[in-house]
């Protein structure tokens, strides 16, 4: 029925509810429980306490969690990222530009940080090594490389294993495990090699990335066989050729199975403290070695 002329639309004092703030035309009488803003039925989403509107769901402050809680992560609780091989395209930058420099700068360069327990370097003229405090070389050394066929080899492992490794556990974890496994090899050699014997290479870390990718294939249930095979393959070469240093691969492989079985079975609740504190072990262990092997020789 029409109303007539001059009668009122809503009896004397009556309000009208508020209009939802994403759709202004539609009346509704809840609001959102952190910002208090009126939100209608197609924008309100339910909590645990009230309803919240899309943008404090979104931002992270409709669910008492940071920001970041809702977004997806790997299998080791990982960021995913847009490009989940960064790290090891840097890590292999990295390697072929100091590869480049040491062709360009010759022995010397070499001399100054490749991993030698203690020694007198005739193209330094003076008594090197980590003993003479040179601790540096235990990680210089990760990254500098004998020969074209020794960084050809050495980056295609790490492009190969290093990459899909990345993506499964994410960035941080990643990088942590390469830097433990790799200071893992460097520390063994330094132990049990002899002082006058320079070694260098990515191996070390790269057999890490071995041991943490066969845990993470057994941990999902994957076929072990390919993996297996490899490491098998890459053991023979290391005790196969007297110029290889296998302290620096079996130190490496060890650390990246302790660290490896941490990142993938540590449980959600103590995730990082158990991650990290893997990380931190291996590395207190090879602290460990060098100070006793430096007491060794001097």
């Amino acid at each position: 029925m029409d109303q007539a002329p001059g009668s009122p639309q809503e009896p004397q004092g009556a309000s009208a509810l508020p209009g939802c703030y994403r759709h202004p035309d539609r009346e509704t009488g809840i609001t959102c429980t952190r910002c208090e803003r009126p939100i209608c039925p197609e924008c309100m989403i339910s909590a645990s306490v009230g309803f919240h509107c899309p943008e404090c769901v979104r931002d992270g402050s409709g669910t008492g969690h940071a920001p970041t809680a809702n977004q997806p992560r790997t299998v080791a609780g990982g960021a995913v990222t847009a490009d989940p091989r960064l790290f090891t395209k840097v890590l292999v930058g990295i390697n072929l530009a100091l590869f480049v420099v040491q062709l360009a700068a010759g022995d010397s360069f070499t001399d100054r940080f490749d991993l030698l327990g203690r020694a007198y370097v005739p193209e330094l003229g003076s008594v090197e090594g980590v003993a003479e405090g040179q601790w540096y070389r235990l990680v210089t050394a990760m990254f500098l490389h004998s020969s074209y066929m020794h960084i050809a080899f050495n980056m295609l492992s790490l492009w190969w294993i290093g990459g899909p490794l990345e993506a499964a556990l994410g960035r941080a974890r990643y990088l942590a495990l390469y830097a433990a496994s790799g200071i893992a090899g460097s520390a063994l050699t330094y132990l049990i090699a002899e002082p006058n014997q320079p070694s260098l290479g990515a191996s070390g870390a790269i057999f890490g990335l071995f041991g943490a990718t066969a845990i993470l294939m057994r941990r999902l249930n994957y076929d072990m066989r390919p993996v297996i095979a490899l490491l098998v393959l890459n053991l023979i070469f290391t005790f196969g050729w007297s110029n290889i240093a296998w302290q620096a691969h079996i130190g490496g492989l060890v650390g990246g199975v302790v660290v490896g079985y941490a990142m993938v079975h540590a449980p959600r609740e103590r995730r990082n403290l158990i991650q990290y504190g893997s990380v931190a072990l291996i590395v207190l262990v090879s602290l460990v070695m060098v100070v006793v092997r430096t007491g060794q020789l001097t």
